[in-house]
């Protein structure tokens, strides 16, 4: 076997993923239930050799992503991860958004076609992941949301360069600034996802589709992915750096810190009073 290939599914001993091949699919299932399936490093780094091992495997001609359980496909960076890390210490922030980076790009650049299963929540970084997928498939009871701006961070690993795309600038814009969830029936007709079914229709639409990828010519489906994928690289390229040096140097801002904390804390903002504080601090 060259060290090239791919290795069995059960020899990667990950916590975070379940990791099945089977049939010329790959199917990696985030199985974080208990946070609804939010990423922390550990997880992103799973993720990584996981997508590197679809990617090697000739005996994988399609992969897909999904989040375990009923409730998220995925809702992002882990946040008690955040506040634990990286309030008091954001230069740390900066190694894990490398990882966060890489991860995403070994998943839009895997070679091979990707669909996104999203059976519940997709929520800011959850997006992006969904996004960094070549097709998607969610439940008609899924929700798709970016809250950035609502909870100290800034949507701009993917949602930036992304949404503008894929569902046009003043779309992008409303699902950026306003924080409001959007229905999988208004995410079909946006063009964020490309199907949406009954929850017990997913596993068979999502099969259904895998197989119409399989039944494709592999290195011409590669090359026209490749193609596709210009204008996504070219505006992550341009942007991203600049993202992760933004949120390294911010990420130990009161905006950030108030954001984060207020997130593990179960509290709402008081948006109000930190404007006026801002306007205090500045006299």
């Amino acid at each position: 076997m060259s060290k090239y290939s791919g290795k069995s599914a059960s020899s990667l001993k990950f916590k975070h993923l379940i990791y099945e091949k089977k049939n010329l699919r790959a199917t990696i299932t985030i199985n974080r239930p208990e946070v609804h399936n939010a990423l922390n490093y550990a997880a992103l780094r799973e993720l990584g050799a996981a997508c590197e091992d679809a990617g090697w495997d000739d005996d994988v001609a399609v992969v897909i992503l999904t989040g375990a359980g009923t409730k998220a496909f995925c809702t992002g960076a882990d946040m008690k991860e955040w506040s634990a890390d990286f309030l008091d210490t954001p230069a740390d922030f900066y190694k894990w958004m490398g990882v966060f980076i890489e991860t995403f790009e070994r998943l839009r650049t895997i070679g091979k076609p990707t669909i996104a299963r999203i059976n519940g929540m997709a929520v800011g970084g959850g997006n992006e992941l969904q996004m960094s997928c070549d097709l998607a498939i969610a439940t008609d009871d899924s929700v798709i949301r970016h809250v950035g701006v609502a909870r100290g961070s800034v949507p701009g690993a993917g949602a930036t360069q992304w949404l503008p795309i894929i569902v046009g600038d003043r779309r992008a814009r409303e699902m950026l600034f306003l924080c409001e969830e959007i229905p999988a029936a208004k995410a079909l007709e946006w063009g964020l996802v490309n199907k949406v079914v009954p929850r017990k229709h997913l596993d068979k639409a999502v099969d259904e589709m895998a197989e119409k990828l399989i039944n494709k010519l592999p290195e011409c489906l590669r090359y026209t992915k490749q193609q596709l994928n210009f204008w996504r690289d070219f505006s992550w390229g341009m942007t991203i750096g600049h993202v992760r040096d933004w949120l390294t140097i911010h990420t130990g801002s009161a905006e950030v810190r108030e954001g984060v904390q207020a997130f593990v804390e179960k509290r709402p903002i008081d948006y109000k009073k930190l404007r006026r504080t801002q306007r205090t601090q500045k006299r």
